[in-house]
């Protein structure tokens, strides 16, 4: 598998999640909260703080259309007042740069592609909506960057045609396994396709999940998902409609020390570790005399069993081979067998 890095941050099983704090455009077009939100993920860890760079005359012709059940307000009207300006993205990425927070933004229109990339992003998200948009595919990938996928609403046999087409560039490229359901019901997050699309595509693969909470953030990780990205805001009770489906500071806060947690817990193989070692001796049990026994007697039921501390020469593992050999001396009760004392 091709090794997945954006601006030196390796991203990948060998290194802790990295963890997309969704911005979107839970600031509803002012920048003073689009600032606040920058803040409030540096303070929670997250390594990257993403917002999506829209141009609506540029993505989509003037509708009535309302976005299903997440608004009941036009999505023209929604997406033109969550605009930022070229200015103001400007001076986010900056902010960003400053705050050593990662910044990204998902392009909807290859003008806003072409903004992002005149501003120096050092790599493109692109959302679930874009994944079979081929020609906004080829005309960022034509750009060199790394691209992160997201594949909601698409299957393996669309999934494939974009990342043949990616990789005709030879571009870095991580997918990102997504339902697109807001909010996601849990019974259909659907997380056995991240090792689907791993092995189908040999790439890393993170979740952009948008399921209630950060319980499916943390078992994806145990699935060897190696990004995570949700959508977060300071405040559900926040106008727009991405805010309600949002997790918090505090959320965000514990999906990183709890990702970065499962990851740790990853690593290694079902054996005894050194550290142990000090617990078996007082939690395992040895072989000890019950009653007295005599030199020639034998061993059994009634003179031996197994009890605390695990010092001793025979643990309870040896017990039954122990049973029906002799006594080598005298041995009172209540001490360890030792093996001088077996025949």
């Amino acid at each position: 598998m091709r090794e997945f890095a954006i601006s030196g941050r390796r991203i990948g099983p060998g290194n802790p999640p990295f963890i997309i704090a969704e911005v979107g455009i839970n600031h509803e077009g002012e920048y003073s909260k689009a600032v606040r939100l920058v803040d409030a993920a540096v303070r929670a860890g997250a390594d990257c703080v993403k917002f999506q760079c829209h141009i609506t005359d540029k993505e989509m012709i003037y509708t009535d259309m309302k976005p299903g059940k997440i608004s009941k307000e036009r999505l023209w009207d929604i997406i033109k007042r969550c605009e930022l300006t070229e200015s103001e993205e400007k001076k986010i990425r900056k902010y960003c740069r400053e705050k050593k927070i990662m910044y990204l933004s998902t392009p909807f229109s290859r003008e806003a592609a072409d903004r992002l990339d005149k501003a120096g992003v050092p790599a493109f998200k692109i959302g679930s909506g874009e994944c079979n948009n081929l020609p906004l595919l080829e005309h960022i990938a034509r750009k060199g960057k790394p691209v992160i996928l997201s594949t909601g609403m698409n299957d393996i046999k669309s999934i494939r045609v974009s990342v043949n087409l990616l990789r005709k560039y030879k571009i870095p490229l991580m997918l990102m396994h997504c339902v697109s359901m807001y909010p996601t019901p849990y019974n259909n997050v659907r997380l056995p396709a991240i090792s689907q699309l791993r092995e189908e595509f040999n790439l890393p693969v993170g979740l952009s999940d948008h399921s209630s909470g950060i319980y499916i953030c943390l078992g994806a990780v145990a699935l060897g998902a190696v990004a995570l990205e949700k959508h977060f805001t300071i405040k559900r009770s926040w106008p727009g409609p991405d805010n309600p489906i949002s997790i918090e500071p505090g959320e965000l806060r514990d999906l990183v020390k709890g990702s970065r947690a499962v990851w740790e817990a990853m690593k290694g193989r079902k054996e005894i570790q050194p550290k142990e070692r000090p617990v078996i001796d007082f939690a395992y049990a040895s072989v000890v005399t019950i009653s007295p026994v005599g030199k020639g007697e034998f061993f059994s039921l009634k003179n031996i069993w197994v009890k605390r501390p695990g010092t001793g020469d025979f643990l309870a593992k040896d017990f039954d081979r122990l049973l029906k050999k002799k006594a080598n001396r005298d041995l009172p009760a209540g001490v360890q067998v030792k093996r001088e004392d077996v025949k």
